[in-house]
């Protein structure tokens, strides 16, 4: 087997369409995961003749995610990169009436599931040979500084920091390497209410600067493009003017 292999979550629409796109233009196989299978067609459809393999996959779910990994191995025999893209926010709510049932849906989505894909890849990738692959997961902005009411997206952000950091040092044994995008304001649809204005530190309502969802593409086909002694370990891409270096 000589085609490279990646593996995309969250890949129906946004960063996660964009991001396996652009790793499709650079000749690999795509796995396109995601919970709505006719955008993941749609995925499938503009990347043209590119190999891609579509695997309705809920990544709240533990079997579901194994199940994703197992597909990926039986039709490919290797995975070269992981995107751990998918992930989910809650409309902004005062700490203390968040619910715990709403707590754990993010704990689960945004942190769990990536764990969890994270520990398939690497069965797959120590094993395979040539050995090794890389492992990027998606950070945020909100893996350093929150926004007003958002606890429980701000804590997992944080948390997938040290996922990465994690991963980075007990997967160098076996030629594995992770790095971390954090991503401010890419235009897409968990973005269009920035476009209206959302709340500041301050307590105003301010409207933010969005950027191409390209940009982020483009960060991640270079990523995975690096040789495995190579690794961008952390790296930001966000629109030029949003609040964020001195934010709050």
């Amino acid at each position: 087997m000589t085609t490279k292999v990646a593996l995309v979550t969250g890949a129906s629409s946004g960063i996660g369409r964009a991001s396996a796109l652009a790793l499709a233009r650079d000749g690999y196989a795509v796995v396109l995961a995601g919970r709505r299978k006719e955008q993941l067609e749609e995925t499938a459809r503009q990347a043209g003749n590119a190999e891609t393999l579509v695997v309705p996959t809920d990544v709240g779910d533990a079997a579901q995610i194994k199940a994703l990994f197992a597909r990926t191995r039986e039709r490919f025999g290797r995975l070269d990169v992981l995107f751990n893209n998918a992930g989910m926010g809650l409309p902004a709510v005062p700490m203390e009436t968040l619910t715990v049932e709403q707590w754990k849906q993010v704990v689960d989505v945004n942190l769990t599931a990536p764990f969890l894909c994270t520990q398939e890849a690497i069965k797959i990738m120590k094993e395979q040979k040539p050995r090794g692959g890389r492992i990027i997961n998606n950070g945020s902005i909100s893996a350093h500084a929150p926004r007003p009411h958002s606890v429980a997206y701000t804590s997992t952000k944080h948390a997938i920091t040290g996922l990465t950091k994690s991963t980075s040092l007990d997967c160098r044994q076996y030629d594995i390497a992770c790095g971390q995008i954090d991503i401010g304001n890419a235009a897409t649809e968990m973005t269009e209410r920035m476009a209206k204005g959302v709340p500041q530190a301050n307590g105003t309502t301010m409207v933010e600067p969005r950027m191409h969802v390209d940009n982020v593409a483009k960060t991640i086909s270079y990523m995975a493009s690096l040789p495995l002694d190579a690794n961008v370990q952390f790296v930001t891409v966000m629109a030029t003017t949003m609040p964020f270096v001195g934010r709050g």
